[in-house]
Order: structure tokens, then sequence, then C-alpha cells
């Protein structure tokens, strides 16, 4: 069953705490689609099944709270965490999407944070590796309240009005706004995929151009 169809056959009391759980999980560090759930939940408040204000408030709390989690697990745990993640889970913690990610830490600093909100495995790294590099909790703390409130608080209400506006046509596009997250998904995945490759490559090729160097210099002497 697909996580929107799982999130839609639960009691509507429950919508809020699934919706809370996917989000802070995936913001803590686990692969799971918070953004699905959080497209799903909203279309939900646009037919009255649960309340967009509390789809928006269990969203940004879930957010918050994870990447707070993430962030102390990164800090006790280091760069040595991620090592054995890229181990066991290369596809999402390999040695190329930790140093895409951290270039990503060196550009943008604390706003890595906030506008890795908006990308699908920025959003997972961000928390534990802002702990990983030992980033000043209290910027880390700014940049994970505003990104939780104006990704999660700004995604449901967009998704409420633009639902509202059509609503007399949403029962049969429903599907519509779940293929558009899912495609913003995938493709800020492969854009993130297609730059930890080619970062990849580089340090490959930085580190076999070391050893070359330190080999001829070995010679030399």
């Amino acid at each position: 069953m697909h996580i929107d169809a799982w999130i839609e056959s639960v009691p509507p009391t429950a919508v809020y705490a699934l919706v809370a759980l996917i989000i802070g999980l995936e913001s803590l560090g686990i692969p799971l689609p918070g953004e699905i759930a959080l497209v799903t939940a909203s279309l939900m408040s646009v037919k009255g099944v649960v309340s967009p204000w509390g789809v928006a408030a269990c969203a940004i709390a879930g957010a918050i709270i994870g990447d707070s989690i993430g962030y102390s697990i990164g800090r006790k745990g280091g760069k040595p965490l991620f090592e054995k993640l890229g181990r066991r889970f290369p596809k999402h913690f390999g040695p190329a999407h930790l140093a895409t990610a951290e270039r990503s830490f060196q550009k943008w600093g604390m706003w890595a944070v906030f506008f890795g909100r908006f990308i699908a495995l920025l959003r997972i790294f961000a928390g534990p590796l802002a702990g990983a590099l030992k980033m000043p909790y209290w910027k880390f703390l700014i940049a994970n309240v505003l990104g939780g409130i104006v990704w999660a608080g700004g995604t449901t209400l967009l998704v409420y009005k633009v639902g509202k506006s059509i609503e007399p046509w949403l029962a049969r596009f429903s599907w519509a706004g779940l293929g558009a997250a899912l495609a913003i998904g995938l493709i800020s995945a492969w854009v993130m995929k297609r730059r930890a490759a080619k970062t990849h490559a580089r340090i490959e090729a930085e580190e076999a151009a070391a050893a070359a160097s330190s080999v001829n210099a070995t010679v030399a002497e």
C-alpha cells in the first residue's frame, strides 16, 4: 500500500500523528516520503476530513523536533556515524552523497538547514550533518524553526488554498497534487544524485593525483 493510500485509510484523528511521525523520522535521518504524506494530509483537509491548521501544526512540530533529534545524534556520533550508515545504506548515505551535502553546508552555512527542507535528500542529511559538523546549536535552531514553518506550514496552506479553489474538480484530479509532489521529490533526488556522482568522481581523482604525487616524491628521494 502506498503512503498516500495508507494515510487516507486511517481514522482522521490519527492523520495528525502520522504526519508528525513520518516527517519527524524523515527529518531525523530516516529516508521516508515526508512530502507525500504532507500533501496527502493537506488534500484531506480540503475535503474537510482534517483541519489544515492541525496538519500544519503537526507537520511543523515533526519537522523541528525530528531535525533537533537528528542534530543531537549527529553531534554525538560525528562523521564515523555517516561512514557506518554509508556502508549499510549506500544509496542514501554513501560517500558521494555525504560529500555533496558537506559542500552545501560549506557554501550556505546555517542556511543549508533552511534550504535543505526543500530538497529531498538534503532534508534527510540536514539535522545529523549539522550536528556532526559542530554547527552552533543556536544557528541550527534558527534555521531549523524557520525552515520547518516555511516548508511544512507553507506547503499545507498552499495545497489547501489551491485545493479549495478547484474543489469541484478535486475528487477527479486529486492524484495530480500527489503526482506533482512525487515528481518534485524525484527531480530533487536526481539532481542531488548527479551532483553527488560528480563530487565523488572529483574526490577520487584528487586522491589518485595525491597518491601519484606521493609515490613520485618517494621515488625521487
